[in-house]
């Protein structure tokens, strides 16, 4: 087989069947964002241990992407993404039975390592079986309209799902979709793996998975608490040992990372641009959910409902992106897409207690359009720029690092807009409210409408309408913040991107990083 030769019918048929595990990965981050109550009524956390249930499924999934990403390149990516479809499953039947909030903290982080095994496995075999560069591109657009989907889909099904059944519905949504990939995955699906590559390196396991879960956990403290000496030192202890794992790579025949791929423009400024773009797009979901719920007073089954054309312009965006570059060169598409990033947030700032809701379906309509459109592209230079011997492992290093903006997107949007938010709500602080219930109001929104329900109805009003126009400030500024970033961004990866072809010839493997087998 060529590195041109045309995909058939049976490379688009397991393309479908890879998109499945993609959409349900995604959806795990937020499935559980209604069956809080019921679950926290039936298991009886405690608030520590509810935070863990939220929390452990993301860091490892985030921990262990460059693990899983480099153990596909080595045994198989098929074979992966098969025990990881198989574990995903029974992980997800524990889940919804546990009889304890410990069983399901458990279940979660096995979640979050049996997920770590599809995402990277999933796109390295798209590289793998897509070797014409359109039909490639056109294959990671279909990917990434999955992935970024099943982030907002998550509580809609979930959401659904607890209109009739109970709280562990909400998992047990995962097991027919795996058992259907164990069925089709060997059927539809080539396997590949590296030949010429060395054992993995177990020190650079352990120093990739605690640098990313230290990072990653102190970023999210912060963003939910405010600046602490604990998650500041666990932010810098993350990167600290991040610069030890880099170094190590350096001296390693056979290293789990090959650091050499971030001296290749499209691949380096790829990741950066990813990165940036998932800060913008989970940063700001932080706030359009509250304000359909907490402003426009809707329930929350009706907010998630608003989503769904939202995602509908994903794969519109991806495929525009793909369409493009027969005009265009990578480096004016994608900066094009960022400026309607940029262009979205510029509609957010407009966003006040009383506006109608179609300034933020517009805003956030025009900002998904281009986020899917950076995120198809910048998955492929990533892919592409890579030994296909590598594919594995540089597609969880995108992966990852789209984790880390995500969190990071949170902690520093959401910080601004907390900042804004308190120091409003302290200055109009209604007369006559409890000194206690005044300060609960200054620390969050919800906290605010929950005092107000509670007080007389002219100063619970009152205290309501203040919160509400100060949590619109703060929304208003960080969207300030956000368009800024992603101007600046779009336009950065413009002059770095400018000279870089649609079509760049493909990296093939050599001695120091192996050649890819095609072994079924």
């Amino acid at each position: 087989m060529t590195d041109t030769a045309k995909a058939g019918r049976k490379e688009w048929l397991g393309l479908a069947v890879l998109v499945l595990p993609c959409l349900l990965v995604s959806m795990d981050m937020s499935v559980l964002n209604f069956a809080l109550p019921f679950l926290s009524a039936d298991l009886r956390p405690s608030s520590a241990q509810m935070l863990w249930i939220m929390d452990i499924y993301g860091f490892l999934l985030a921990g262990m992407l460059l693990t899983m990403g480099t153990l596909g390149d080595r045994f198989g990516r098929r074979r992966l993404l098969l025990v990881g479809a198989g574990a995903f499953g029974i992980a997800s039947v524990l889940a919804a039975y546990s009889t304890s909030a410990e069983m399901l903290i458990a279940t979660r982080a096995l979640l979050g390592v049996a997920g770590a095994t599809l995402g990277p496995s999933t796109l390295s075999l798209i590289r793998n079986m897509f070797h014409d560069p359109g039909q490639r591109r056109t294959a990671i657009a279909v990917w990434t309209a999955g992935f970024s989907g099943g982030a907002m889909l998550g509580p809609l099904v979930g959401g659904a799902m607890l209109e009739h059944f109970w709280w562990g519905s909400a998992f047990l949504v995962n097991v027919p979709f795996m058992v259907l990939l164990l069925v089709l995955g060997p059927v539809l699906l080539p396997e590949f793996r590296s030949r010429g590559v060395g054992r993995l390196d177990l020190a650079s396991v352990v120093l990739s998975l605690v640098a990313v879960l230290a990072m990653v956990y102190g970023v999210k403290r912060i963003a939910e608490d405010g600046l602490g000496v604990v998650p500041v030192l666990s932010v810098l202890a993350g990167a600290l040992l991040g610069l030890v794992f880099l170094r190590r790579q350096r001296t390693l025949p056979d290293p789990m990372l090959d650091v050499r791929l971030f001296r290749n423009r499209p691949f380096s400024t790829s990741i950066a641009a990813s990165t940036l773009t998932m800060f913008a797009m989970v940063g700001f979901l932080l706030f359009s959910t509250q304000y359909l719920q907490l402003v426009l007073g809707m329930g929350p089954f009706e907010a998630a409902m608003w989503n769904l054309p939202v995602v509908a312009v994903m794969p519109v965006g991806a495929l525009l992106a793909v369409a493009l570059l027969r005009r265009l060169r990578p480096g004016y598409v994608v900066g094009g897409g960022l400026v309607l990033v940029s262009a979205g947030f510029a509609v957010m700032t407009q966003i006040r207690v009383d506006s109608p809701l179609a300034v933020l379906l517009l805003g956030f309509a025009v900002m998904v359009l281009g986020i899917s459109a950076v995120l198809a592209l910048a998955s492929d230079m990533v892919v592409s720029a890579a030994p296909a011997a590598r594919a594995g492992s540089a597609s969880a290093l995108s992966e990852a690092s789209s984790e880390l903006g995500a969190a990071v997107g949170i902690a520093i949007l959401g910080s601004i807009g907390a900042a804004v938010y308190r120091a409003e709500v302290a200055a109009v602080t209604a007369s006559g409210v409890p000194r206690e219930a005044a300060e609960a109001a200054r620390e969050t929104l919800p906290g605010a409408v929950e005092v107000a329900s509670q007080l007389p109805e002219r100063i619970g009003t009152a205290l309501l309408g203040s919160a509400q126009e100060a949590f619109t400030q703060g929304m208003a500024l960080s969207a300030i913040v956000g368009t800024v970033v992603m101007a600046a961004t779009a336009l950065a990866v413009t002059l770095l991107l400018r000279r870089t072809p649609s079509e760049p010839a493909s990296p093939q493997g050599d001695g120091a990083v192996g050649t890819v087998e095609r072994v079924g």
